[in-house]
C-alpha cells in the first residue's frame, strides 16, 4: 500500500539533513524503536509494538539507498518480522525536506507491505496510526534540535568570559548507554478509530454482563 504523510520542524533543512541522514542521531526519535548496530548506510533494530493487551516485537534491518543532499531526499529500504511469527513489514521509504519559513516541512512517502495481526487493521488505519506516530517523531526531533543548541549557546558564553577567570580543568563526559525504548500502543495512537471498530465487541461484553446480572438477580430471589 502507497501511505503519504507530511511534517514540520522548527529548525532549518540542513541541520534536519544532518539529523534524519544519521541513524544513531535520529532513531531515538522514532516512538518505540531501539538501534543496535549502524554498519555504513545499513542498520539494523527492533521496534515494540502493542496492540492493547497484546505484545509484539520487530526486529529488523535497513539501508540508504539513496542520499541526495542537493535535493534534500532520502530512500530507505526497511524489512521487519514480528519475533513471535505474527506478521511482516516492508516499506521504501523516500524523505524529502524543504524550506518553509525558518523551518522545514518533510514529506514522507512509503510503499508498504504488512502481513499478520497488523494488517487487520486495514489502509485507512493504517495510515492514520502512521501519521500520528510520525507527528510524534518530528515532536521529539524538534526537542533533540532545541536541546543540542542549548548547551551550544552557553558554552559559547562561557569561553566569552573566560579571560576573566583562571582554567579550570574539563571532566570528561560520559556517554550513557542508550535506552530501550518503550513499545508503542497502536491503540492509543488510533484513539477513536479503533473504539469505533471496537465497538461491537464492547456492545457484546456489556450485554453479556447485564445478562449474568439479571441470572443472579433471579437466583437472589429464589
Amino acid at each position: 500500500m502507497r501511505l503519504d504523510h507530511e511534517f514540520t520542524v522548527p529548525a532549518p533543512p540542513d541541520q534536519v539533513w544532518r539529523e534524519v541522514t544519521d541513524p544513531e542521531s535520529v532513531a531515538p526519535c522514532m516512538p518505540g524503536a531501539t538501534l543496535t548496530k549502524v554498519e555504513g548506510d545499513s542498520f539494523t533494530g527492533n521496534v515494540k509494538v502493542k496492540l492493547g493487551p497484546i505484545s509484539l516485537l520487530y526486529k529488523g534491518s535497513g539501508e540508504f539507498l539513496e542520499k541526495d543532499e542537493s535535493a534534500r531526499k532520502i530512500v530507505i529500504k526497511a524489512s521487519g518480522k514480528d519475533s513471535r511469527g505474527a506478521g511482516t513489514a516492508a516499506a521504501t521509504v523516500t524523505v524529502t525536506l524543504s524550506a518553509e519559513g525558518t523551518g522545514t516541512k518533510g514529506k514522507v512517502e512509503t510503499d508498504l507491505n504488512v502481513t499478520g495481526r497488523p494488517a487487520q487493521f486495514g489502509r485507512g488505519m493504517i495510515s492514520e496510526v502512521g501519521g500520528k506516530i510520525l507527528d510524534q517523531f518530528a515532536q521529539n526531533l524538534a526537542e533533540k534540535l532545541t536541546a543540542s543548541e542549548e548547551p551550544a549557546a552557553t558554552a559559547a558564553t562561557e569561553e566569552k568570559s573566560a579571560d576573566a577567570t583562571e582554567p579550570k580543568p574539563k571532566l570528561e563526559s560520559v556517554k550513557p548507554a542508550p535506552k530501550e525504548a518503550e513499545a508503542i500502543d497502536l491503540f492509543d495512537y488510533a484513539g477513536s478509530s479503533v473504539a469505533k471498530r471496537l465497538a461491537p465487541v464492547i456492545a457484546g461484553v456489556a450485554g453479556l454482563l447485564v445478562i449474568v446480572t439479571i441470572i443472579r438477580l433471579i437466583r437472589r430471589k429464589k
